[in-house]
């Protein structure tokens, strides 16, 4: 679709988090924009935006990448500038260093609007951006809250109001429904899961907690747009406004356009996009398990073994697409069982690194998708009707993971609730289960059924139309 041209058209600041599953939403967002005439500014640091896809040329006279570079942060290693360049565990210093972007941000925003014509009419934030309403007070700028995440997860952690300003600070906070649910509902988080969120209320590293950072956040909004839309998600959106006492905007799903498969930026892998689409192309139809789990999280070796026996043992053909986890020294297949590679041949294989998802998730030979739960994938995923099975790994993973099996289009592989540890053996059962048994085919039905909701572009056009106008008539006060 070319731009619009349009004489009302905004000025509009996209900053996400430094994390590609926050980033490529935004990105998403600032096409769908520039196609309707806005004018984009989209903030990053340096090597963020080099990752990113490239602009749409059609696009390229309406979206500019603005570069802010990041800041030295002791125990933060050289080039690390998004969640997948580090381990969980120096999140914190990746947050202290983005908090030094205020300074250039500042200086960004002085020079934009000294100029009438490019002064901007709306800042578009996610949630880490704490400092970031005050800076564009100071140059009466408006901001809104962009939660790239589903709203179940956003009912799910409530508002201060909803939690009577206590700090929830004991795992039993968070591992049964909240009571503002006024529905039955599954809703809640393993122990396993929950510690992070305990901790979440803590202050660590970079001084400021991660709870702080995101009530800051939401009370700078003027109002709040969500990745989400009524189709999927009716009730959970209903109760957000209530629950937030702020206008809540559904965005809808954003889903990466299925014909754009490989961007000019991708081109770069595309000998690696060969080679797996070749590999696809010996499989009959629906017969492929890809797995995929993100570009953050890692599971332990221990636990990596047990996936890749499970694999082994389901005798399900399958793709993997494994990552070598940040920081690891030595050859990335190191992390695998021994002799694993040899065995599967001829029904099992493994690509390391770069891969194009959205190619291997439309290709006709894949049946289905283990993944991490991150919410673009499962976007992605559902995009092609493709049944789930969920292995959630951090944040509000595991919140998905129990909506998608309340709706009946993935199982979740059985795991201990205090550790979060699984076994082969449950891996291969519920491989089984959902790719090629009887007693699956209802998850394989349904996950086909709710694929027109992902695909529905006039839903998806009329969604960013709402969006669009609300902008409009709000950005004078």
């Amino acid at each position: 679709m070319d731009a619009v041209s349009n004489s009302d058209s905004l000025n509009i600041v996209l900053f996400p988090w430094l994390a590609f599953g926050h980033m490529h939403p935004f990105f998403e967002l600032a096409k769908s924009l520039a196609t309707r005439g806005h004018r984009i500014n989209f903030i990053s640091t340096p090597r963020n935006i080099q990752r990113l896809p490239s602009i749409p040329s059609h696009l390229s006279s309406l979206i500019s990448f603005v570069p802010l570079t990041l800041p030295h942060v002791e125990s933060l290693p050289e080039n690390a500038e998004s969640t997948s360049d580090i381990s969980q565990g120096l999140v914190p210093y990746l947050e202290k260093a983005f908090d030094g972007l205020s300074t250039p941000f500042s200086a960004f925003l002085k020079s934009v609007c000294s100029d009438r014509k490019t002064k901007p009419d709306w800042i578009i934030m996610d949630l880490h951006h704490h400092w970031l309403p005050k800076v564009a007070q100071d140059f009466c700028v408006p901001c809104a809250l962009f939660y790239v995440t589903l709203a179940s997860s956003m009912v799910f952690f409530g508002s201060r109001s909803s939690n009577k300003g206590v700090l929830r600070t004991e795992l039993e906070h968070f591992t049964v429904p909240p009571n503002w649910i006024p529905f039955p509902s599954n809703l809640a988080l393993r122990p396993h899961e929950a510690r992070w969120f305990v901790l979440g209320n803590w202050e660590n590293e970079s001084g400021i907690s991660v709870v702080q950072r995101v009530s800051s956040t939401i009370a700078g909004s003027k109002f709040i747009c969500i990745r989400s839309c009524f189709e999927l998600e009716s009730k959970w959106l209903s109760l957000l406004p209530e629950l937030y006492k702020e206008e809540v905007v559904p965005l809808g799903l954003l889903p990466p356009p299925a014909e754009e498969f490989c961007s000019a930026r991708e081109s770069r892998g595309c000998e690696n996009e060969f080679h797996v689409i070749d590999w696809l192309n010996k499989h009959p139809p629906k017969s492929v398990l890809y797995i995929a789990l993100g570009s953050e999280a890692t599971l332990r070796t221990v636990l990596l073994h047990e996936l890749a026996l499970g694999l082994e043992r389901s005798r399900v053909p399958f793709l993997w697409a494994l990552r070598k986890p940040a920081g690891m020294m030595g050859a990335a297949t190191n992390i695998l069982p021994a002799s694993f590679q040899e065995r599967i041949k001829g029904f099992g294989h493994v690509e390391w690194g770069w891969v194009p998802q959205m190619r291997i998730l439309a290709h006709a030979s894949v049946g289905g998708f283990l993944t991490h739960c991150g919410p673009s994938s499962v976007i992605e995923s559902l995009q092609f009707g493709h049944p789930l099975i969920l292995l959630p790994l951090i944040i509000d993973q595991g919140l998905i993971a129990r909506v998608l099996e309340e709706r009946g289009v993935g199982v979740e592989v059985p795991r201990d609730a205090e550790t979060g540890d699984f076994d082969q053996e449950g891996v291969a059962r519920i491989v089984r289960f959902v790719m090629v048994e009887e007693d699956g085919k209802l998850i394989r039905c349904n996950a086909e059924k709710i694929q027109p909701i992902f695909t529905d572009k006039i839903s998806q056009e009329k969604h960013l139309d709402g969006f669009i106008k609300h902008l409009e008539k709000y950005r004078s006060m």
